[in-house]
């Protein structure tokens, strides 16, 4: 998932506050027993997709709080770590899992192919030669990438926090949790609802597919075969799929029959696999009416950058809102946006506190803003935010 804003609002009651606490602390929160603190405190009034209590997408709470690469906010992104600790928190679904593949196949949990920022990679001299320079969608990029591991080569390695300098109380967990296979996902996913007593959704992202097919490692197929093989490629299974390719997506439509959505970045981007095949249009082009038609005629959502939701002006400050949920509503669509995270760098100028990088600013008001144009959900690296912010919103 790409990057984006966050945000704070003052919340009142006992179990919002234990529950904020908690997650501010890092207080270690499957260790603590936190899983039932979240339950309780969470909002019993938020409405449902479609007003009804059924299984599958209608059956999340709406504003549906989605853990961006788990609990990232407190914990190294794509861990297993990050991921119960998102549950814990309250999040309705947990984005386990940017899928990128192994050189033997294997489909793991990494924010990119390049590892250098988000493992140890760096400190094993088994490794030095691995290094290289790589063409990434159009980029030059230097480090090492997935691709030229095998599974049992990166089982060796230990994540580390992509952000230090936002998040530095997350270096206390580098080396702690290795990088997680998705199969491991799937697994962890049936043995969290049984744990929990409560269906455990994800979320996973397909990234840079154009990218993978070209070296002859097709991850759409990959992510079919094990989905059937775990029994989770249905329309109501909880295995929502993502990518930022629209054809990535079409071609996941043809293979598994699982709710999906594709990712809108900026306005004047265009999708890499548009620039691959000479498709002229930008993501501007598919946020149009007719846009959102076609994307409804294969997906279920979107997810698009919350500046396509409410843009900002030169000094980073919200600006009024479009017409695109209203416009994805019309076509059938609904939409996680993302990223809602509470350090002041990454929340609208109106919202900040201070210029300190690692200091929270008003997530909840930020939160309470974005609600209010009628989004069906939102991606944040801190869910306990999320869930809080909900709260606040459906019972004001």
């Amino acid at each position: 998932m790409g990057t984006q804003e966050s945000d704070e609002r003052a919340g009142g009651g006992t179990g919002r506050r234990a529950l904020l606490g908690a997650a501010v602390l890092g207080a270690g929160g499957a260790a603590l027993g936190l899983s039932g603190t979240a339950r309780a405190a969470g909002p019993r009034q938020a409405t449902r997709h479609g007003g009804g209590h059924g299984g599958g997408l209608k059956g999340l709470p709406v504003p549906t709080v989605i853990g961006h690469r788990g609990a990232a906010g407190y914990r190294p992104e794509h861990t297993f770590g990050s991921y119960e600790l998102a549950l814990d928190l309250g999040a309705d679904i947990v984005e386990a899992g940017d899928l990128v593949p192994t050189r033997d196949g294997h489909l793991v949990c990494r924010h990119e192919p390049e590892i250098g920022g988000t493992t140890d990679v760096a400190d094993h001299p088994e490794f030095a030669d691995r290094k290289r320079t790589k063409l990434l969608d159009g980029v030059s990029t230097t480090g090492w990438f997935t691709e030229d591991f095998t599974l049992a080569e990166l089982k060796t390695l230990r994540a580390t926090e992509r952000i230090p300098a936002n998040r530095p109380h997350n270096t206390l967990y580098d080396g702690r949790w290795e990088i997680p296979a998705f199969e491991e996902v799937l697994r962890w996913q049936d043995e969290q609802t049984r744990r929990r007593g409560k269906q455990v959704w994800i979320y996973p992202e397909l990234k840079h597919p154009t990218y993978f097919r070209k070296l002859g490692l097709g991850t759409e197929e990959r992510l079919a075969r094990l989905l059937r093989k775990y029994g989770k490629d249905r329309k109501n299974s909880p295995v929502i799929i993502q990518s930022f390719e629209p054809t990535s997506i079409q071609r996941m439509n043809k293979l598994v029959g699982n709710p999906l959505a594709v990712l809108l970045s900026g306005a004047s981007s265009r999708p890499w696999d548009f620039v691959e095949t000479g498709d002229p249009r930008t993501t501007a082009d598919l946020v149009t009416p007719r846009g959102l038609k076609e994307i409804a005629s294969y997906a279920q959502g979107i997810g698009p950058t919350l500046d396509l939701i409410i843009p900002k002006d030169s000094a980073g400050r919200l600006t009024a809102p479009t017409t695109l949920v209203r416009d994805a509503h019309r076509a059938g669509l609904i939409l996680h946006p993302y990223t809602m995270r509470n350090e002041n760098p990454f929340l609208p100028a109106e919202f900040r506190k201070g210029g300190d990088p690692d200091a929270y600013g008003d997530v909840f008001g930020a939160f309470r803003t974005y609600f209010a144009t009628g989004i069906d959900g939102v991606f944040t690296d801190n869910p306990d935010a999320g869930v809080l912010a909900r709260e606040d919103f459906v019972n004001s």
